[in-house]
């Protein structure tokens, strides 16, 4: 339905919600998307008044500009510079999820919240996409297929069990019956946790290798009252569980700095060795996320424990070698 064929109290609604909007709108726009004459247009606007809306209309002719009073439309909610700028970096930091309801819909929440911004601080965000950035990596595509991340969350929401086809890293189906707990990010993509009924165990699947997700609409489950999804990852280098072990690595002087300045894990502890080069101890799962890393340092790293993880090092250094006919 168009603007035009609304009656008067929905044309109502949406007059407000346009007003309301940062900057107001333009006179000539209102009466041209709801067809009114400048003199309905005046009366909707003095019926408004009457219902106890501060309207303002500056300007003159064509160029009126409709507003609500700002102190109005911050009524409950006021947000301040560092509320503005966290949902600024909120939204950049989605920006793999484009193409998603997600994705739209936290749009639309940032947009409802522009007149809750004070014309102070609204002057200051001007170029604000210039003045502050999120760096993207490399992220998961789901505009493909969004309807998969729909039934996903609405199966969160609801508490349905799914049916699921679920494709792994070797390309190798199976089917799960789940039980949807936790939608986690990692790494700019998106990860399941969810109880496979069959097998009473949790386990972590990444949504974009679905070949199917089902949610079972009738059905529910009771959410389980001692689950902490922080309990799954407290172990961990990434979003792998499993039982943690007691790795240490010896990084070179070269990449000693950026090892010290950050922080990888919980557990760790540093030590200087007398050549300049650091010495890292952690205790954690020795998962896909944690070899990688640890691949990505090349000769600047060696692995001193556990003996597994050396052995991997050690096969997949050699594989390399090979593949490059050494």
């Amino acid at each position: 339905m168009h603007d035009a064929d609304l009656n008067k109290s929905q044309k109502f609604v949406r007059i407000i919600e346009l007003v309301s909007r940062r900057g107001g709108v333009n006179a000539t726009t209102l009466c041209e998307r709801f067809e009114l004459d400048a003199r309905t247009l005046r009366r909707y606007l003095a019926d408004l008044h009457d219902l106890g809306l501060p309207i303002e209309d500056v300007g003159s002719g064509n160029e009126r500009v409709i507003s609500i009073a700002p102190t109005y439309a911050r009524s409950g909610v006021q947000l301040t510079l560092a509320e503005v700028l966290s949902l600024h970096f909120g939204r950049t930091l989605y920006t793999f999820l484009e193409g998603t309801s997600f994705a739209a819909d936290l749009e639309g929440a940032i947009e409802r919240l522009q007149p809750a911004i004070a014309r102070s601080t609204a002057d200051l965000t001007h170029n604000i996409d210039r003045k502050f950035m999120a760096v993207g990596e490399h992220a998961k595509d789901y505009s493909s297929n969004p309807d998969l991340l729909d039934e996903v969350i609405s199966a969160l929401l609801y508490s349905n069990p799914a049916d699921a086809e679920y494709r792994g890293v070797r390309g190798m189906g199976k089917i799960y019956r789940l039980e949807p707990l936790t939608l986690a990010v990692y790494r700019q993509g998106l990860y399941l946790y969810a109880r496979d009924v069959h097998e009473g165990k949790i386990k972590s699947f990444a949504v974009e290798r679905f070949e199917r997700f089902s949610r079972l609409r009738r059905e529910t489950f009771t959410y389980p009252v001692t689950y902490d999804p922080r309990d799954l990852v407290a172990h961990s280098f990434g979003i792998t569980g499993g039982s943690p072990e007691d790795v240490v690595a010896r990084f070179s002087p070269d990449v000693a700095f950026y090892i010290r300045e950050r922080l990888w894990h919980p557990t760790q502890r540093m030590e200087r060795l007398p050549d300049g080069g650091v010495r890292l101890r952690m205790r954690v799962v020795c998962g896909p996320e944690l070899k990688e890393w640890l691949l990505g340092f090349g000769a600047q790293v060696r692995v001193d424990a556990p003996a597994t993880l050396v052995d991997t090092m050690r096969e997949a250094h050699r594989a390399a070698l090979e593949s490059y006919g050494g």
